[in-house]
């Protein structure tokens, strides 16, 4: 058995008959890990995410969950094989309180004990989540409820948990926030799938760094090194343009 929780395997795949937009992307995840994949804009990030989680159907290649080929399978498959989706942007019902919209992570339990089991363990998870349990989920903060679709996403008790840009619309303070939150899950046994444009901030939290371009993977490793990469730092992070004298390998 793989030591990886999540695989997808020389994976091509796009958007109906328009160009391929992943060309042979292998990303793994092991276990008790954050992974994350950073890139300019259009690399494909996103769509790693997506044939990840079932929303596309990848043309070639193969997606692993825990040993097990679920390629092409749909959403509702991927979730009951352990992968829970976290949308880009907020995806909280703000006319539903906070305790409603975590229940709803859990629609496909039946066990009423699991459930609270689950519930107990997210509120102490994300204290915030239990203190704002009743309140009216659209009353929350940006970064507040960044954390009720964390704990939702929680509910059935996920191998990897795929985040698609949890800092998008924050502040530099609830982002910093909301990436603790990523360690948290981690911690607690929830290996994470990340995707992020802020990546200096995303390669300081993950222990794995994966940089995309043009749909393929260009440079992996443990991300602490990605960071102090400073032909990585110049292309993707923002940093000094390396010289002969500074490039790996010159």
């Amino acid at each position: 058995m793989s030591d990886n929780l999540l695989e997808l395997n020389n994976i091509e795949a796009g958007y109906g008959r328009a160009a391929l937009v992943l060309r042979g992307l292998t990303v793994k995840v092991p276990a008790g890990t954050v992974v994350c994949l950073v890139g300019p804009n259009g690399a494909g990030k996103s769509t790693v995410l997506k044939v990840a989680s079932g929303l596309l159907a990848p043309r070639a290649g193969r997606v692993v969950v825990d040993g097990v080929d679920v390629t092409g399978r749909g959403p509702s498959h991927m979730l009951d094989a352990g992968l829970a989706h976290v949308l880009q942007g907020h995806s909280v019902f703000r006319e539903m309180t906070v305790e409603e919209n975590v229940l709803l992570g859990a629609y496909s339990l039946r066990d009423k004990a699991l459930i609270a089991k689950r519930v107990e363990f997210v509120r102490s998870l994300f204290p915030v989540v239990a203190e704002r349990w009743k309140a009216l989920a659209g009353l929350l903060s940006g970064g507040q409820q960044k954390q009720v679709e964390f704990a939702r996403s929680l509910m059935v008790s996920p191998k990897v948990v795929l985040l698609d840009e949890p800092s998008m619309g924050l502040d530099p303070q609830t982002t910093s926030t909301v990436f603790e939150q990523v360690v948290r899950m981690r911690d607690a046994g929830t290996a994470v799938l990340l995707v992020e444009q802020n990546a200096r901030r995303a390669l300081e939290t993950a222990d794995i760094g994966c940089v995309l371009d043009l749909g393929t993977v260009h440079m992996t490793g443990p991300a602490s090194e990605l960071l102090a990469d400073p032909q990585l730092s110049a292309l993707y992070l923002g940093g000094a343009r390396p010289t002969p004298a500074n490039v790996k390998g010159s």
